[in-house]
């Protein structure tokens, strides 16, 4: 389940899991709540696609909207009436909007195992995405997590939020973090090796690909900007940054922008482009000299391991389930920065623009990692075996 196929981190990670399971044990179907997403085509021709009636479920809004739960209680029981006819053996109800449907008390007698994953810190995630009824939204979740077969959290940032904020059992978590596809990533990008530590140009090139959301972050990175005229050696290369991603706050971050530049368009010559929805981003990261990730909560981020397989540097706060990107603090992966922070990220930026060659020991480090704990084929096994149960 998942809730559409546009380009986030949680969609990739469903596309990944149609396209890896094994065939031989499973046959693939998928349940989304829209049906829209540039990640459509990257679907297997043999998956199996459902989607509800999302006319019906507009139309109805305008009339129940104001009565709690009266659509999710029918997309419930049209999805449970999907999963007798289709017959399905277990369910992979990925972010809590799916487990809202799959784990409904209208259908508690479904005789179906269910497989849940928490993608981020529900304490953080929860206030921020749902703005009505929260705390009954909370207390259903709590519930249809504890009915789950098997709940999975892809960082241990989450699955410790999760024991906090849904009073879950430690042990009923399992942690799988997020695998990366490194040959295919590097494809789509047309990746290029080139030698660590040889990107030094003026300005440097930083991409930050993300929703524009209040979490993601992207308020404070321009926050960060507009610091730099005071605070930037001038014997360090300016930055351009490319914004990439759309969003309900663009306008308000264009806005922002626009308030620190000074007639010639740049910040004391540093620069920012809004350059919208580009899917897939994985050239422009390739082609990057680091990426930005500003983020002021992560379960674990995908774009950030798209970033170490393609040996791009990268600038990232240390929310949530992020600083679990790094094994050893003798070996850092990333340069980084206190989220919700705009003077830590000023350093961070620094750090990054004056040390080239130390932004290519942290590149080898990070392929390191996903070599080494995001690998596709022990995932898509450790997963495999949970659904089979």
């Amino acid at each position: 389940m998942a809730t559409s196929m546009r380009g986030g981190g949680s969609e990739r990670q469903v596309v990944l899991l149609a396209q890896h399971l094994p065939r031989q044990d499973f046959d693939v179907h998928l349940y989304l709540t829209h049906r829209t997403g540039e990640l459509l085509a990257e679907l297997p021709a043999d998956v199996t696609l459902h989607c509800p009636g999302q006319a019906k479920t507009s139309s109805l809004g305008a009339v129940l909207g104001r009565i709690p739960g009266t659509i999710l209680r029918r997309l419930a029981i049209e999805f449970a009436e999907l999963v007798r006819r289709e017959r399905i053996d277990v369910v992979y109800d990925r972010a809590f909007h799916n487990t809202l449907i799959a784990g409904h008390p209208a259908i508690q007698g479904l005789a179906v195992r269910r497989v849940s994953t928490i993608v981020s810190p529900p304490h953080a995630a929860l206030p921020m995405v749902e703005k009505r009824f929260i705390q009954a939204k909370r207390r259903m979740l709590a519930a249809a997590y504890r009915r789950s077969a098997e709940v999975i959290a892809v960082s241990q940032a989450a699955a410790d939020s999760a024991v906090q904020y849904y009073q879950l059992p430690a042990d009923r978590i399992t942690v799988v973090r997020n695998p990366i596809d490194v040959e295919s990533v590097r494809a789509s990008a047309g990746w290029q090796a080139r030698p660590a530590g040889e990107r030094q140009r003026d300005p440097l090139q930083l991409v930050c690909v993300g929703r524009m959301t209040p979490e993601k972050g992207q308020a404070d990175l321009i926050a960060a900007l507009a610091r730099l005229p005071a605070e930037w050696p001038q014997r360090l290369p300016r930055l351009a940054v490319k914004l990439i991603g759309d969003g309900p706050d663009r306008a308000a971050l264009e806005q922002q922008w626009a308030a620190v530049i000074g007639s010639d368009g740049t910040c004391g010559g540093h620069s920012l482009e809004f350059a919208g929805m580009i899917t897939p981003a994985l050239r422009e990261i390739s082609q990057a000299d680091a990426l930005v990730l500003p983020s002021r909560f992560e379960g674990l981020p995908n774009v950030v391991l798209e970033a170490f397989a393609l040996r791009v540097p990268v600038i990232a706060t240390m929310s949530g389930g992020t600083p679990e990107l790094q094994v050893d603090p003798q070996n850092p992966t990333c340069v980084w920065a206190n989220p919700a922070d705009p003077a830590s990220l000023v350093d961070a930026l620094q750090r990054c623009a004056d040390n080239p060659h130390e932004m290519g020991g942290q590149v080898q480090a990070a392929e390191e990692v996903i070599r080494s704990r995001h690998g596709m084929a022990q995932t898509i096994a450790k997963i495999s075996e949970m659904l089979m149960g």
